[in-house]
């Protein structure tokens, strides 16, 4: 079988890499080889970047009915296209065909098609200093900016960033990962076909090393909107100090899950698994520290192993599907290395804990049971560290404040969700939790408009609506004073 070669979308087309290296990209499911993707460099950089430069003036100065146009035109495609998309998606992540068309693809348009419409309503401020002067302010375009995306939610993400980015005026070069290239290559074809203009998004593929670190640092580059590792986020913030660069860095979580007496009970049960376990808990959002109050320790935690051994795991492209493979095979030996150290911790394994062993054509993937552990200490490393894997914990807690205590008790600051029918201590914890996003009695309920990220080494900054076109524009406030 020959190998499906992904290339660049520079300047409107689709190119090899300039000295022609490329990776092996593996089908997570099934262990193998089933496509290149070119390892750039700082060559294919610079004609990407030069193709932004000289695209800028154009689109910057396009109405915005006209981009609101080009973009839904994309959003359109898509959706055309979602079948196909879905299963490249399942191929190159690992994840069940059924949660890619539904969650993923789902998300790539809508993220589009939101931004195309908010830049034709996109409204600036201003100020009156009674008869004396009017105020209002400017927002205007950076320039080139980088939007790096990761693998977890392959074109999820990465229409999350591309698309506010083009919607206020700027053009893009943008890094996939290159673990799981391949949506992102199709999407390139959907710019050609909805006559996206050319320079005005650049897709360039290669490790971090060889792109993503020259991308960062580019003298060129106005704002970096990045989603990945909190180490990586790190780097970039050191790479870039003397830059000046703007700085949107969603990075790591590991999430609380709180769980009171008074919660809708099967409901509860069904969400909290679904939250830990969603993408093969592959999601920075999933909510892997599960406390639940004492009282019903027993009893929810019982339930909750029983709805983790109902899932159907399997082919993701199988659309009966629940829980597919791990992406690859070092993040597989690391989550597998996670489970062991929580059972040197002390740890008792209440379900899972191995790779499993598959049959036919997925025998060779990166599969891991669903894992929940018990006994563990809220300072353990298993409980401190992000693993981003389908491992949870579970602790009991006696109080309101023990609860929070345990929650905040890490160094990120991503999400967390409350299970509660008090609507009192809803409210109450919500604002008392160090996090950036709180659901009550829900789960991964997103509305686009909302501002969406972290705190402390969860990141810094906000995505999402009136936040992520603020982002991309430059602020500037213009004073007239009225004759005298």
């Amino acid at each position: 079988m020959s190998l499906k070669k992904i290339q660049n979308y520079i300047n409107g087309v689709l190119t090899d890499p300039i000295d022609g290296h490329y990776l092996d990209n593996h089908e997570p499911a099934t262990g193998l080889v089933y496509a290149l993707t070119p390892e750039s460099n700082e060559q294919d950089l610079k004609l990407a970047v030069d193709a932004a430069e000289q695209a800028f003036p154009a689109w910057s100065n396009t109405p915005a009915e006209h981009k609101a146009k080009v973009l839904n035109r994309l959003a359109d495609l898509i959706e055309v296209h979602q079948n196909d998309l879905a299963k490249a998606e399942a191929i190159d992540n690992g994840k069940p065909i059924t949660l890619a068309k539904n969650v993923d693809i789902y998300r790539a348009a809508a993220n589009i098609r939101f931004f195309a419409q908010a830049c034709t309503q996109y409204s600036s401020e201003s100020h009156s200093m009674e008869n004396v002067a009017i105020n209002y302010t400017l927002r205007d375009p950076l320039g080139v900016v980088a939007c790096i995306s990761p693998w977890n939610l392959p074109l999820y993400l990465f229409t999350w960033k591309i698309a506010p980015a083009l919607a206020t005026g700027n053009t893009v070069v943008a890094k996939p990962s290159e673990i799981t290239p391949m949506s992102a290559y199709l999407f390139a074809k959907l710019c050609i076909e909805a006559g996206l203009p050319a320079g005005v998004l650049n897709i360039i593929h290669g490790t971090g090393q060889s792109i993503g670190a020259p991308l960062t640092i580019h003298p060129k580059i106005k704002a970096i909107s990045f989603t990945g590792g909190s180490n990586t986020g790190t780097s970039i913030k050191q790479a870039t100090a003397n830059q000046h660069k703007k700085l949107s860095l969603e990075l790591g979580g590991k999430n609380p899950t709180l769980v009171f007496a008074d919660c809708d009970f099967e409901r509860t049960v069904k969400e909290v698994a679904r939250a830990a376990f969603a993408n093969q808990g592959q999601i920075c959002l999933c909510g892997s520290r599960i406390y639940i109050e004492r009282s019903i320790y027993q009893r929810f935690t019982q339930a909750l192993v029983a709805e983790v051994n109902q899932l159907t795991i399997g082919d993701p492209l199988l659309a009966e599907t629940q829980f597919g493979a791990l992406v690859s095979q070092p993040h597989m030996e690391k989550v597998l290395g996670y489970i062991e150290l929580a059972q040197q911790e002390g740890g008792q394994l209440l379900t899972g804990g191995s790779q499993l062993e598959m049959q036919g054509r997925c025998a060779g993937g990166y599969f891991v049971q669903p894992t929940i552990v018990a006994g563990l200490s809220n300072s353990c490393r298993t409980n401190q560290e992000e693993i981003f894997g389908p491992v949870c914990t579970v602790q009991a807690f006696d109080t309101d404040d023990q609860a929070v205590s345990m929650a905040n008790d890490s160094a990120y600051g991503l999400a967390c969700s409350i299970w509660s029918q008090d609507i009192s201590r809803c409210h109450r914890l919500a604002k008392k939790v160090n996090c950036g996003i709180v659901w009550v009695n829900c789960w991964l309920l997103r509305d686009l408009r909302t501002p969406f990220g972290g705190m402390k080494a969860s990141g810094s900054g906000r995505e999402g609506g009136l936040e992520a076109m603020r982002f991309f524009t430059e602020p500037k406030n213009v004073c007239i004073q009225f004759n005298p």
